[in-house]
């Protein structure tokens, strides 16, 4: 790294410092609000909401128009909230009014702490994603992760270092890599919980369909939980609220045993991402449609 490059990265997260420290100093509502407006204003102006709207074309085109940019500006809205909300989750917790969380299913993660790990959570980028650990955590289910590293060192350290205050244990994050998935392996095997965001595209994944549409999909939930036959247990975060959620937790997958293996992976990915449909359908202002999903030919 070159100083003046080095120069950039910490003034970069400096920036990044302080406005999560102002934040942090709001009532939580207050800056979800806040978060919520600046987003949803500035947001729907940018370049890249012409990807979302192809998105929505593509994946739901019972849409009109007029919906489309109303669920675009939502979307903008929730991500808002989102980062608003990041220097706040540390201090949430499952409670039946204001800040924090409900919760749907906590009977099954009950059953998942009595039989034990390793366990394997799906999940994608709805409501507030970050909520995730620390409400599942509550449980006694502290679980690892897979992060896309920043490209600035110093922000990632200040991000890693927010996610452990988050859990308040000390379990280990992988970084999207070869590396980051054989010590992923490696945690499974030895009993450990492992969550994984699967709506991101990978284009070295396979091939399944969503919405309709064939989208690279990271098989790794699919392959690891064949490999360990461990549960796999989707849920996600629906937003009722400024810092208002509920985790909502659904039974395990049936992992399918044709004794061909390559098979068995396809169709567990499928399954997976038939959850994410069914999730985003149900509420798709909450989803993050600002990435490009499908073929590049889509956005062409």
């Amino acid at each position: 790294m070159t100083a003046l490059r080095q120069v950039g990265y910490r003034l970069e997260a400096g920036v990044v410092w302080a406005a999560l420290a102002l934040v942090r100093r709001m009532d939580p509502r207050a800056a979800s609000n806040l978060g919520g407006a600046i987003a949803r204003t500035l947001g729907p102006l940018l370049p890249v909401s012409r990807v979302a709207m192809t998105n929505l074309r593509l994946a739901l085109p019972e849409l009109d128009a007029a919906v489309r940019r109303r669920v675009v500006r939502g979307v903008w809205d929730n991500l808002g909230r989102t980062v608003a909300e990041l220097p706040h989750v540390p201090a949430l917790r499952q409670t039946a009014a204001g800040p924090g969380w409900e919760v749907s299913g906590g009977d099954i993660l009950r059953a998942v702490v009595a039989r034990g790990g390793p366990a394997i959570f799906v999940s994608g980028h709805i409501g507030n994603w970050e909520v995730l650990p620390p409400a599942v955590a509550a449980f006694g289910i502290p679980f690892s992760s897979f992060y896309r590293a920043p490209a600035n060192p110093f922000v990632d350290t200040l991000l890693l270092d927010l996610r452990r205050r988050v859990l308040g244990v000390g379990v280990p994050q992988f970084r999207k890599s070869a590396a980051g998935a054989r010590a992923a392996l490696a945690h499974l095997q030895a009993g450990g919980y492992l969550a994984m965001l699967i709506d991101q595209k990978l284009n070295d994944g396979l091939a399944v369909d969503l919405f309709g549409h064939p989208a690279m999909t990271a098989i790794a939930p699919a392959a690891f939980a064949l490999r360990f036959r461990c549960l796999v247990v989707p849920g996600y975060i629906q937003r009722l609220g400024p810092a208002r959620f509920r985790l909502v937790v659904e039974p395990p997958l049936v992992l399918p045993d044709s004794g061909n293996r390559r098979a068995d992976v396809a169709t567990l990915t499928r399954d997976i991402n038939a959850c994410l449909e069914r999730w985003v359908r149900a509420r798709p202002e909450g989803w993050l449609w600002l990435h490009r999903r499908w073929p590049k030919e889509v956005y062409s």
